[in-house]
């Protein structure tokens, strides 16, 4: 019995939660150009730095609280000040360029719009670099000295 009010007053607490942010009409809103940034083939090595550009379409300042990569090799940048509405911002993702092989990462976004968390995904391959031959070249291979 405990566990059944438990969970009843959980739901009620995050239906009220939902309601409140959803009943301020002058929020906040992040509305990003693109959420995807397909980087294409790369070098090994290449420049991994791109950007996500979006607007505050909301009546508040847009404070964005937290950016998150889905793992060590995606790194975001994020405006620490309040975006004013109407303005438009970045958030700068660098991804480690040095890991061969196709990707698909992403890079959530929490903040205080109505549209509170937002996640963003790049993606693309690396390509290994082309194999240098190391071992020497015979280049007497063909000929030969008979000794007597």
């Amino acid at each position: 019995m405990k566990n059944f009010f438990a969970t009843a007053a959980l739901v009620f607490a995050s239906s009220l939660a939902m309601y409140a942010q959803e009943a301020n009409p002058n929020a906040a809103n992040i509305a990003f150009e693109n959420k995807t940034i397909d980087y294409g083939k790369l070098d090994k090595d290449a420049n991994g730095e791109r950007e996500f550009t979006f607007k505050n379409t909301g009546k508040e300042p847009l404070i964005i609280s937290n950016c998150v990569g889905s793992c060590g090799c995606t790194v975001p940048q994020w405006p620490r000040t309040p975006i004013a509405p109407g303005a438009t911002a970045s958030i700068k993702v660098k991804y480690d360029t040095r890991r061969v092989g196709r990707f698909q990462k992403t890079v959530t976004v929490q903040s205080n719009a109505s549209n509170a968390t937002e996640v963003l995904t790049i993606k693309g391959e690396i390509l290994a670099p082309e194999a240098t031959q190391t071992a020497p070249v015979n280049t007497s291979a063909g000929t030969s000295k008979v000794s007597k």
